[in-house]
């Protein structure tokens, strides 16, 4: 009976080591910036000879393309793109990985700017929000706009002035896994606004509107970088028929999701659009929370924030020329924003509608709340940077990100009708 039960505990730890997900290496692998020019044909046609894997979509016309080359492959690459401008952003992302992902731990009950040092696990953002959340008892509430596909609630936190129910703010972060400086960027918001309600102007700003700030709108996607991906771009969701996993919650929205060229049909694919508009559970658990709140309270504004490329959009991306009813004071209010940003650090913001300033995007969350939802104001922003470091900013990078972006904020919270 012992030699039974000894290896049925072999067999069961055997199964469970079988499907264990074993952790993606980057080790040795480098991150070319390639000057595409009118060689687009040549380049898509070595990243797909390849297999290749590129930053910030594929290979467009006079746009650079950030390819990640694995160490056996550096050399047929660059001999496939020789003679076109390239530059190396890492040499060797694994390192780079390495270097970003040293968590400092986090004491419960600390919530403090030494938070903005570092990255952090999934388990402490939650537990940060908390502790902020208690700090702030009488104007503050943990909130939650539905559950993950793997029911992990998507948590955020909830805060005003001197009432609630007022037209609200809401701001979405780490809607692509990988981007974690948006998860930073995001709480930084919610940090500051808090810690700073004592001052007669951020009072202004809450006594007129309720904050909603969601820092992981994909919990799922997010955990996964963190223990098995760093590039992990979409949700985990399987896909009926194919292998590959995983819906890009971005091009999923139920508002303008059949154009084609805006998002892949391939399951394969980083920004694999889904089966059928708004299947993926996060983007349907945000689209109904975002309507129950226009209806209960209405939306001012609503900004979606990525990384990378040092971005302020406006709608749309589904079309580069549809323009928003109210594309004028968009703009306008962008291009402020971008100055206001710049004035902290230098660190310049181009502005536009999304197709045009950076590439089609079907199926979008600006899109839809623009035009479903009918938020006031919405925008997307891409964080720092333009490409020395991509999706792997480091650490140091997090305060002034925040700090930029809180005063593109602040812009808007001052400027809006």
């Amino acid at each position: 009976m012992k030699s039974l039960l000894a290896l049925s505990g072999l067999l069961a730890l055997s199964s469970a080591a079988a499907v264990a997900p074993q952790k993606v290496s980057y080790d040795g692998y480098k991150v070319f910036r390639v000057s595409v020019g009118k060689d687009v044909a040549r380049v898509k046609g070595a990243v797909d000879k390849l297999g290749l894997a590129t930053w910030m979509g594929g290979p467009r016309a006079n746009a650079n393309a950030d390819v990640v080359v694995p160490p056996a492959q550096v050399d047929a690459f660059l001999a496939e793109i020789s003679g076109l401008p390239t530059v190396t952003m890492h040499e060797d992302l694994g390192a780079s990985i390495a270097d970003e992902s040293g968590f400092s731990t986090y004491a419960a009950g600390s919530a403090n700017d030494t938070w903005f040092n570092s990255y952090h696990s999934y388990a402490d953002h939650l537990q940060f929000l908390k502790d902020l959340q208690s700090s702030y008892p009488s104007n503050s509430e943990i909130v939650t706009s539905g559950n993950s596909l793997n029911g992990r609630p998507i948590t955020g936190i909830h805060f005003w002035g001197s009432s609630k129910g007022k037209p609200a703010i809401v701001f979405h972060g780490t809607v692509h896994a990988r981007e974690w400086i948006s998860t930073m960027v995001t709480e930084y918001f919610a940090y500051y606004l808090l810690t700073n309600s004592g001052t007669s102007e951020v009072q202004g700003f809450l006594n007129k509107y309720d904050f909603y700030i969601f820092p992981v709108v994909n919990p799922d996607g997010f955990v996964y970088t963190q223990t098995s991906d760093r590039m992990w771009r979409k949700n985990r969701q399987a896909v009926s028929g194919s292998s590959c996993v995983g819906h890009d919650i971005n091009r999923n929205w139920p508002y303008q999701w059949s154009v084609s060229g805006g998002a892949s049909t391939n399951p394969c694919d980083a920004d694999f659009k889904g089966k059928s508009q708004g299947d993926a559970p996060e983007t349907s658990a945000l689209s109904s929370w975002l309507q129950s709140t226009k209806k209960s309270q209405g939306i001012k504004l609503y900004i979606d924030w990525h990384s990378y490329s040092q971005l302020f959009m406006t709608p749309y991306g589904y079309s580069c020329t549809a323009l928003a009813t109210k594309n004028t004071e968009l703009q306008s209010l962008a291009k402020g924003a971008a100055a206001a940003i710049k004035a902290v650090y230098g660190t310049s913001f181009a502005t536009g509608p999304i197709c045009s300033t950076i590439y089609k995007a079907t199926g979008n969350s600006v899109d839809y709340t623009q035009d479903v939802i009918g938020a006031d104001y919405v925008f997307t922003a891409e964080l720092r940077d333009k490409g020395n470091y991509g999706f792997v900013l480091p650490a140091s990078q997090i305060l002034p990100s925040g700090q930029e972006a809180y005063a593109g904020v602040r812009y808007l919270l001052q400027n809006m009708k």
